[in-house]
């Protein structure tokens, strides 16, 4: 006959277990279907075009309005923001511009101008039964696209939104050429933790390649030191989360296959890891586990992936500020 400390510790291997497997999975798909739409802007809102990656299960979900990198579509990012949307969350994906030089004001103020537009128009383009949660809302960006969400955070220009923030992502952020060199409005003080965001809660995503160049001597680092995450996590205040896919590169969570010239380019002017999946599966399930700590108060997933208690895709170098 079993003992009842044999059946307390065959319960609580049954509980670990389970556990274990739901942590595993913000590095894959999650359990909601989702749909892709894109959202042309024009006469009638919203004020730029949009990509939205939603849940189609019934249901009110958090949100992340997700900023493209220097010159990118916004598309390159669709495998990303579905592994997302997979696990609960809307995630809008704006374009902001096709062309564009290094001022990132129009981009800052087309952001708050999207973001005001949410509560009265995005419910007309989410499935039945869908609804957004206003009060969850986290900003968030790759490239240029993390530079612009760290301004508008930092209300650069004096630019406010209708809605409240409460989380910041960065992926692989950058604030211009190099040191001396940012693009305006600059974000970057070189103040460590002179950043305020006012206690909202901040990641910072890095790529480990960013800063090599492709072809040395030709091509500049696609993320140069001096004004890249690194510089960005070291002005956060806490609550900061930092975490660097050290073999990866600054375009590898991209699609896998990025389409037209502006895409063929993305695979030749940074330095590359082996293969897209393994960065974009990371940066989607820390995304995920940094939302779900911040925007819903289960921190299990992050503090497990601080810890190194889950399988991760490859191989990172983690710091933070709690």
């Amino acid at each position: 006959m079993c003992s009842y400390a044999s059946i307390s510790l065959f319960l609580v291997f049954l509980v670990n277990y389970a556990s274990a497997a739901n942590i595993t999975n913000v590095f894959d798909t999650g359990k909601y279907t989702t749909e892709l739409k894109s959202i042309e802007s024009g006469s009638s809102p919203p004020p730029k075009p949009l990509l939205i990656a939603t849940p189609v299960e019934p249901g009110e979900f958090p949100l992340l309005l997700f900023l493209h990198g220097f010159l990118f579509d916004n598309s390159f990012y669709s495998q990303l923001i579905q592994q997302v949307a997979s696990h609960g969350f809307i995630v809008i994906a704006p374009q902001l511009y096709i062309l564009t030089g290094p001022d990132t004001s129009d981009e800052i103020r087309s952001t708050a101008a999207i973001t005001n537009w949410l509560p009265e128009g995005l419910g007309k383009f989410l499935p039945p039964n869908v609804k957004p949660n206003f009060g969850k809302l986290a900003l968030g960006g790759h490239s240029r696209g993390g530079k612009t969400a760290f301004a508008l955070a930092l209300k650069k220009l004096n630019i406010t939104t209708n809605l409240k923030f409460s989380a910041l992502i960065g992926v692989d952020p950058i604030d211009g050429t190099e040191k001396g060199k940012q693009t305006p409005p600059p974000v970057l003080t070189y103040v460590p933790h002179s950043f305020d965001f006012g206690g909202m809660a901040t990641m910072v995503i890095g790529s480990g390649l960013g800063e090599e160049s492709r072809l040395p001597y030709v091509l500049p680092p696609c993320a140069p030191k001096g004004v890249n995450h690194e510089d960005f996590f070291n002005e956060c205040n806490k609550p900061a989360w930092y975490f660097v896919a050290k073999d990866y590169g600054h375009v590898d969570m991209l699609d896998d296959y990025t389409m037209g010239f502006k895409g063929q380019l993305t695979y030749y002017l940074c330095k590359n890891g082996d293969s897209r999946k393994p960065m974009r599966r990371f940066v989607g399930g820390v995304t995920v586990a940094f939302l779900k700590a911040y925007l819903l108060g289960d921190n299990g997933d992050l503090l497990a992936i601080r810890d190194r208690h889950v399988s991760v895709p490859l191989e990172f170098k983690f710091a933070n500020f709690v």
